[in-house]
């Protein structure tokens, strides 16, 4: 299913591609204030902040005990942003007590804490966001059970919002999700993987759920579909580019600024862009030491891996992919009504790859 969703959606294509990209060859601007989008939309968030902990109310004390760890772990909810400023970017005005708007956001970001809960079991993940992991804590029985109970909260929610076109996305990207992570696990220890199979993994696991928040905000605030597609599109553009600079970073970055372990993917046997362009483009002997260390499923030589990842150019290659990710985004941006919050879209996707150095 997950080949023919992205099939039918013309997501199949190579990246080079994908849509008309501007030049890139100008002087990087310098990182746009994520604090500035927030401050955009302000209120919205804060009532989106305030609906999180009211769902996640229940009869059973390690629920809550588990939920309000995952969620309050200091992420920065961009996947609820992206709900926000793609609806108010086509004019959505609210209307109910808690309105259309901020439930969607909360529901996104269900989604994506459940995911985070059932990764950290599959990966065996002991750190987070700088904080030990839900599993690391209580056990992965409880982080999975609590991680359904997220995905049935934001069902109801979903239903409460009484929606079938979103619905249907929502529902559609979840079933994608979960194939993207499937496929990605039976990837593990494979050396072979390409670099266009690679490509479909994050697409799903990874680049839907941003997807799927553009455009079911976009759902939300019209009925025109060429709007609709732009936003879908634009959010799938983001969410590959962040995957594309968090797989950059595993090799590029420090366990501080990303919250986890460097080289957490290389003990797990994952054949991320870094390692697959190494082992096309590196030395013999560096294909070969990198080839290893994915089918061993070791870390033992990380030190020597990344090395062998910065010689071949990988690092360069992977960047530019993720920059030329964020800039596809950012050509589709035009096609909406000139507004603060169309700025703010196209800031956002800067910030995707703001964390390259």
């Amino acid at each position: 299913m997950l080949a023919g969703v992205l099939a039918a959606e013309g997501y199949d294509r190579q990246m080079s591609s994908s849509t008309a990209v501007p030049n890139t060859d100008r002087p990087a601007p310098s990182p746009p204030d994520i604090k500035r989008l927030y401050e955009l939309v302000a209120d919205d968030f804060a009532a989106v902040n305030a609906l999180i902990p009211r769902q996640l109310t229940s009869d059973v004390a390690l629920v809550e005990k588990i939920g309000h760890h995952i969620v309050e772990s200091g992420g920065k909810r961009l996947r609820p942003l992206l709900v926000l400023l793609s609806a108010r970017s086509l004019n959505f005005a609210p209307s109910e007590t808690t309105p259309a708007h901020v439930k969607l956001a909360a529901i996104i970001e269900f989604l994506h804490t459940a995911t985070l809960l059932h990764d950290d079991v599959v990966d065996r993940s002991d750190l987070r966001r700088g904080r030990s992991t839900a599993n690391a804590l209580w056990g992965n029985a409880s982080s999975v059970l609590v991680g359904d109970f997220l995905y049935s909260r934001a069902f109801q929610l979903m239903v409460e919002l009484g929606r079938v076109d979103i619905i249907a996305v929502l529902s559609d990207a979840t079933n994608v999700i979960a194939e993207g992570e499937v496929q990605q696990l039976d990837n593990v220890g494979n050396a072979n993987l390409s670099e266009a199979d690679y490509m479909a993994v994050i697409r799903a696991k990874t680049a839907m759920l941003f997807q799927a928040a553009a455009h079911t905000g976009a759902h939300l605030a019209s009925e025109d579909e060429h709007e609709i597609a732009l936003l879908r599109d634009y959010g799938l553009h983001v969410g590959l580019a962040y995957q594309l600079v968090d797989d950059w970073l595993d090799y590029a970055g420090e366990t501080k600024i990303m919250g986890k372990n460097v080289g957490d993917d290389l003990a797990e046997g994952k054949a991320t862009l870094p390692l697959i362009r190494t082992m096309a483009d590196g030395t013999r002997a560096d294909a070969a030491l990198v080839r290893k260390a994915i089918e061993n499923r070791s870390g033992e030589r990380l030190a020597d891996v990344i090395r062998a990842v910065e010689r071949s150019g990988a690092l360069d290659y992977t960047k530019a992919q993720a920059e030329r990710q964020a800039q596809s985004a950012i050509a589709l941006l035009p096609g909406l009504p000139a507004s603060r919050y169309r700025d703010a879209l196209a800031q956002l996707a800067e910030f995707s790859v703001s964390r390259l150095a």
